[in-house]
């Protein structure tokens, strides 16, 4: 069995595993457990405006990320404009919440791609961020390394591999919870989660 396949194999178990949790206390209130407790690895990539955005520039806010690319027609639409959902009520509820979504694609979504893509989404880019700027072993390493997720991109086709998830990252930069983009119960919990956290 080679490397790649160990590594599918593991990363349907993480899925698998750390679906979204959350418990109550001994007075009956929600309380949301850290799933992964993962350290997002240090990196500066490029966004829709060609700004460098880096892990330090998000230090000190809760933020979520995901992975995605502009040509995709199958899971990354709802996922994206599941993310502009979120974003949308974090503003009516005023919670300070930042978002990322990288790129799985980079070769092909240049920062002008990724502008577009983000209109078409109505997204808000003074807290979201679409980057680009890597190679695809980059993207494929810090996926797996940072998220425990897979990206994986076959040569000589446009269609890329990737995990469906939105991942709750913590002003430290530990990777916290993780959601899933399609389904509205689950990334639904994404605010309550924050505000938990916040409370802490």
């Amino acid at each position: 069995m080679n490397l790649k396949k160990i590594m599918i194999g593991l990363l349907v178990i993480l899925s698998v595993t750390f679906l979204s949790a959350c418990g109550e206390d001994e007075s009956g209130k929600y309380t949301p457990d850290p799933q992964l407790e993962t350290e997002v690895e240090n990196f500066e990539y490029t966004n829709q405006d060609g700004e460098t955005v880096s892990l330090e520039d998000l230090k000190g806010n809760y933020w979520v990320g995901t992975f995605i690319f502009t040509n995709c027609e199958t899971v990354c639409p709802p996922m994206t404009a599941n993310m502009s959902k979120v974003q949308s009520e974090a503003k009516e509820k005023d919670i300070d919440l930042r978002f990322v979504s990288f790129s799985v694609d980079p070769v092909n979504d240049d920062p002008k791609d990724l502008k577009e893509y983000g209109n078409n989404f109505n997204a808000d880019f003074t807290n979201w961020d679409f980057l680009t700027g890597y190679n695809q072993k980059e993207i494929e390493s810090f996926a797996a390394n940072s998220f425990k997720t897979l990206v994986s991109k076959v040569d000589g086709y446009d269609q890329v591999n990737h995990g469906i998830s939105f991942f709750l990252v913590s002003p430290e930069g530990t990777v916290l919870n993780m959601f899933s983009g399609t389904d509205q119960e689950e990334y639904g919990q994404i605010l309550d989660y924050v505000e938990y956290y916040k409370k802490d």
